[in-house]
């Protein structure tokens, strides 16, 4: 955990990339619920939802983002991570879809009517993974990224917060990269946190 906090400044070259294209991408798409109840800082570890994803490459990526955001709000790495107060859930999903030709002037869409806002069995139950299609990628493809945070209590699995991000990029572009988009929906997922439960907003 102290290594992700120690290399979030590795993040800030994605941030910046990603702000080169800012007109070209939709508003990421942020839904929060918690208690209404103040959320005192703790000591907290990531963790992702699938066990077996704990080693991968994205996970990592995306872990550095969620702790770099963790920690500009108070929070502090756990020492011990088996033993820490609280634990940050961790799920991404990366999806490749067809979007607007790049010469229509049509707009960058995340499609779908963005989220219900409303919990399933008490979790936002988001698969993991990436899925991209076997083929020949077409200009206008995009890829759509979701991530999604629970933020509970390990001593009695209480979820005290949680929340979901969803943006989109064109495929290929520097927006698209994992390590681009981890650092945008990080960012846009704890801005003004805990944020207003229930709604979904616009982060640009």
């Amino acid at each position: 955990m102290y290594a992700l906090l120690r290399n979030a400044a590795m993040l800030g070259t994605a941030l910046a990339l990603a702000g080169c294209a800012t007109n070209q991408l939709p508003p990421t798409q942020v839904t929060r619920f918690h208690l209404g109840q103040p959320i005192a800082p703790a000591e907290v570890a990531v963790e992702p939802r699938e066990r077996g994803a704990a080693q991968s490459l994205e996970f990592d990526t995306y872990a550095r983002a969620i702790a770099a955001e963790l920690a500009r709000n108070g929070f502090r790495p756990a020492p011990n991570l088996a033993r820490s107060e609280l634990v940050a859930v961790l799920d991404i999903d990366r999806n490749l879809r067809e979007g607007p030709p790049s010469s229509s002037g049509l707009s960058i869409g995340l499609g779908g009517g963005g989220f219900s806002g409303g919990r399933r069995g008490g979790g936002i139950g988001l698969g993991g993974g990436v899925s991209f299609p076997v083929g020949k990628r077409r200009s206008n493809d995009l890829v759509t990224t979701e991530v999604s945070v629970q933020l509970k209590r390990r001593s009695d699995g209480t979820v005290i917060w949680e929340g979901r991000a969803r943006s989109a990029a064109r495929a290929g572009t520097p927006t698209a990269q994992a390590n681009a988009a981890a650092v945008r929906l990080a960012a846009a997922l704890f801005q003004n946190f805990p944020g207003e439960s229930g709604k979904m907003v616009e982060v640009k």
